[in-house]
């Protein structure tokens, strides 16, 4: 799990509304995402049963997938 150092902006009634994170953590959770996704698809890939594609053409696809 990624620690966070995040500040939140609430609302008159002190609900958390949004949330401010440093561009550290920001583009963390991004690469954290971008290998959730990676891992998902491999997993679908798993599941499915298809044709064995090689390594190099699967992330090339997932790549342009995400464009």
């Amino acid at each position: 799990m990624i620690p966070l150092k995040e500040n939140f902006i609430v609302d008159e009634q002190g609900n958390r509304i949004k949330v401010v994170l440093d561009i550290a953590d920001y583009n963390r959770l991004l690469e954290e995402l971008e290998e959730l996704a990676a891992i998902r698809a491999y997993d679908a890939a798993k599941a499915a049963e298809d044709e064995v594609i090689p390594f190099e053409q699967a992330v090339a696809e997932i790549e342009q997938s995400r464009a």
